[in-house]
Parts: C-alpha cells; sequence; structure tokens
C-alpha cells in the first residue's frame, strides 16, 4: 500500500516505513506528525483518486531531525557590463519516518449535539418602544 501526498508544494510518494526529506515543518523532532493533503492511494490492486475516497486515508509519521542542504552556489555575471553576483544558498528540510498509510472505513460523522449547536444561531430580539 503506498500513497501520494502532497506537502511544501512538493508530491511525495510515500510507503509505511519509508523516509523523506521534505521542507521545514513546525513539528520538532520526535513529534507526530499527519498529512492531511492525500492526492492518491494504491491498495494493492485497487486505486483511489476520488475525493470521497481520500478524506478517509490517513497518513501518519514521526519527525526523525530537521536540518539543512548543501550549500549551493548562485552566480549571477552579465558579460561587458562589469556585473557579476555571487550568492550562496542552503535549504532547510525536515526528514520525516511515515509510521502508518491507512484508509478508514467510513469518515466520522460529527455527534448529534454537535449538529444542533451548529444549526441554533443566536438572533437578537428587536424590541419597539410603542
Amino acid at each position: 500500500m503506498y500513497a501520494i501526498i502532497r506537502t511544501g508544494g512538493k508530491q511525495y510518494k510515500v510507503e509505511k516505513g519509508s523516509a523523506l526529506k521534505v521542507e521545514k515543518l513546525e513539528q520538532q523532532p520526535g513529534e507526530k506528525i499527519n498529512f492531511e493533503d492525500v492526492l492518491l492511494l494504491s491498495d494493492g490492486g485497487k486505486v483511489y483518486t476520488s475525493a470521497k475516497d481520500l478524506e478517509k486515508v490517513t497518513v501518519t509519521g514521526t519527525v526523525e531531525a530537521a536540518g539543512r542542504g548543501p550549500k549551493i552556489i548562485v552566480f549571477k555575471y552579465k558579460s561587458k557590463k562589469g556585473y557579476a553576483k555571487k550568492q550562496g544558498h542552503r535549504q532547510s528540510y525536515t526528514q520525516v519516518r511515515i509510521d502508518d498509510v491507512k484508509m478508514r472505513k467510513t469518515v466520522p460523522r460529527k455527534k448529534a449535539a454537535e449538529v444542533e449547536e451548529a444549526a441554533v444561531v443566536p438572533t437578537e430580539e428587536v424590541t419597539e418602544n410603542v
């Protein structure tokens, strides 16, 4: 079973137990993370792509480390103009280990009390002085 998730503007193919480096995340090493943006799920011979099916999918992982990638040099040059600019860059990343990729049987429904509270909107009473 594998899934395609989107995080940091990029897409990743993940399986249970796989490790990947993604754009820097807010979580600290050792914390759990849920990836909400699932684009595809493949379970053996079945492939799920509809939004209705994908809202049942949960991809969870553990943040292992945070760091910075190798330094790259950006050099801009315009010939015969006397323009040269040298700049370095190191991209920050977060290393994540995927703990589980699973699909729930049903989507959890809101409790009746939550639905009733959401439906009741307080209104102001207008009183007229006669």
